[in-house]
């Protein structure tokens, strides 16, 4: 990335901040308005308002990324989807620039995106309130170490993915989960000594529970496989700069199938494998797919 791109990304970002600032106003109203009115009729109208600002926003970042990253994108798979549907998504994730990606190719084409958050990311200013209101889930992760000190924390986790679901099944959602944990990269590659060329091992318990927890709403998978020809970028800088020329995005629906929703994947083995065994066939066909699409 040459000093163009650092200056022509630089303004890129500062126009969605703008962009952010702006939004925010009318959100931070209806948000008011859910804090006082608690009837269900206008919590369902006002959650609506809330997405309807929140896809204007992402409209006007994909104006934005368009005028200054000049990037070719080449596009399959989206013909048929639809805003009355709920929607299970997983993708491959090698960078920061993925989520812009998503948001461009799914903005008023299915309900929109809702991803899962570290709690960390709450207190991201605006972006964070934004969140919120917009009843993304917000997780903390404990390690191993915190639940054997405090077993009280076990299963802490899955109750937020549970009580976010409950809100989900209310209108059409499309849940995101980037199945790997974590962006791709060779050292993490390595170190999990992953089986798959360019991918990391997927982690199937998230996406298990999000699928029992909404109780056969999600009945349909997109699975997106994001590749960028000429290398990731390493920022958002350099993808909203222009240093990153080409994005190839294919989207495969498949349909659930009804047992995945049905199991307990945390106290039945049996269950959990066949789960495992489910998302590892998804994986080893999208490896396949990048490297035919790489050349490889």
């Amino acid at each position: 990335m040459n000093l163009f791109h650092k200056i022509r990304g630089s303004l890129a970002l500062a126009a969605m901040f703008l962009n952010t600032f702006f939004c925010m106003i009318p959100l931070y109203l209806l948000v008011v308005m859910k804090l006082l009115i608690k009837s269900n009729g206008a919590q369902l109208a006002l959650s609506h308002g809330l997405v309807r600002i929140a896809e204007f926003w992402i409209s006007v970042n994909n104006l934005i990324i368009a005028l200054f990253s000049s990037v070719h994108w080449r596009v399959e798979g989206i013909d048929k989807l639809s805003k009355q549907q709920w929607y299970f998504v997983i993708s491959n994730h090698q960078s920061w620039a993925d989520i812009l990606v998503l948001q461009r190719l799914f903005n008023r084409r299915t309900p929109m995106l809702k991803f899962f958050l570290k709690q960390e990311l709450r207190k991201v200013p605006l972006l964070g309130d934004a969140w919120w209101a917009l009843d993304f889930p917000f997780m903390k992760r404990y390690s191993r170490e915190e639940v054997e000190r405090n077993p009280e924390l076990k299963g802490k986790d899955l109750e937020t993915t549970r009580a976010a679901c409950e809100k989900f099944a209310m209108f059409p959602t499309s849940v995101m989960n980037f199945v790997e944990g974590t962006r791709f990269s060779k050292d993490k590659h390595d170190k999990q000594q992953s089986p798959y060329r360019y991918l990391l091992k997927p982690k199937s318990g998230g996406a298990a529970f999000t699928l029992g927890a909404m109780s056969g709403h999600l009945r349909t998978l997109l699975d997106v496989t994001i590749i960028y020809p000429r290398g990731a970028p390493r920022t958002l800088l350099a993808f909203l700069g222009g240093a990153i020329k080409d994005v190839q995005v294919i989207v495969q629906q498949h349909e659930i199938p009804a047992w995945a929703s049905q199991g307990d994947y945390e106290n039945d083995p049996v269950f959990r494998q066949k789960f495992q065994q489910w998302v590892a066939d998804l994986w080893a066909e999208k490896d396949a797919l990048l490297a035919s699409r790489l050349g490889s």
